[in-house]
């Protein structure tokens, strides 16, 4: 039997908003996906939490614009902790022109609002 792909959600910073993160993380557990909700944390705790769960995959949601700032934290110190095998993802409400500098700085994909949950899947599936 294969090993179930294991994904960490969490919402970066004190973002207030839910109500996406929780619907990924269903669509993600009803996918066959073993999913681990943390709710608001910080990227220290995001990080501990991803190492502590061994998490494959660390999906970060955010709609209050300190994504440049914190998900490359979040990359940051799970490369220093040597958890650089994890991938991060970032969903949230990201301006177009911030989505390549978050990729240089380690998130593998970004998905705004609208996206389609089968091309999340998809690309957790592919990466892990």
């Amino acid at each position: 039997m294969p090993k179930r792909i294991r994904v960490l959600i969490a919402r970066l910073g004190m973002d207030a908003h839910w109500r996406g993160s929780i619907m990924v993380a269903r669509a993600l557990r009803d996918a066959g996906m073993e999913v681990i909700y943390l709710g608001n944390q910080l990227p220290e705790e995001i990080v501990e939490a991803a190492i502590q769960e061994d998490a494959d995959v660390v999906g970060i949601s955010t709609l209050t614009g300190n994504h440049m700032i914190l998900a490359p934290e979040v990359v940051k110190q799970l490369n220093t902790k040597g958890a650089n095998e994890k991938v991060v993802i970032l969903g949230g409400t990201i301006p177009p022109d911030d989505i390549p500098k978050l990729k240089d700085a380690g998130i593998g994909e970004v998905f705004g609002p609208g996206t389609p949950i089968e091309k999340i899947i998809r690309f957790i599936t592919a990466s892990s």
